[in-house]
């Protein structure tokens, strides 16, 4: 059997910040909500059934 050579590659010196908090997410939630009360296309219905969704995937506080 073969094997790959290593990967290697520069990592950023400056610290990595999560990729979002939970108060971010929530005010993401509340924006895709939102966007469901202003927008009645599907995209709208769509908007509310992902923050429904991401909702459910908050941690509490």
């Amino acid at each position: 059997m073969e094997t790959c050579e290593p990967v290697t590659g520069d990592y950023p010196d400056e610290p990595r910040l999560p990729v979002l908090t939970a108060a971010e997410a929530r005010e993401a939630v509340g924006y895709l909500r939102l966007l469901e009360t202003l927008d009645v296309t599907p995209r709208g219905r769509a908007a509310g059934q992902l923050a429904a969704d991401l909702a459910q995937r908050i941690p509490g506080e």
